[in-house]
């Protein structure tokens, strides 16, 4: 059979861990009931989720399989969850070519 399915180039998202996945989705899930809008992080700083990242992996780095306090959720979701966020929101070397691959920029 002759492969007419053109995604060599694409990034296989198969690759993702199922955990990491389902943990940023439990975080987020916890946020969208307590904030009540799906895309309300947009109106977030980004520093703010840069201090939030740093405030779990250090309560990560203490308590390895440490829960917040307020949502229960493991520091290590919470951590990806900022990381997420940060991809998104701050990150402007990254973009995405013809294909809709997400690329680093080359410094100019």
């Amino acid at each position: 059979m002759d492969n007419y399915k053109f995604d060599s180039d694409k990034p296989r998202l198969d690759l993702v861990p199922p955990e990491l996945i389902e943990a940023v989705g439990a975080v987020r899930t916890y946020g969208v009931k307590k904030y009540g809008e799906e895309y309300s992080y947009r109106n977030v700083e980004p520093k703010r989720y840069r201090a939030a990242l740093m405030r779990h992996i250090c309560a990560w780095l203490k308590s390895p399989y440490g829960v917040d306090s307020e949502s229960g959720l493991p520091h290590l979701w919470h951590a990806a969850c900022n990381i997420a966020f940060l991809l998104e929101l701050d990150i402007p070397e990254y973009s995405r070519d013809e294909n809709g691959v997400m690329t680093v920029k080359e410094a100019e």
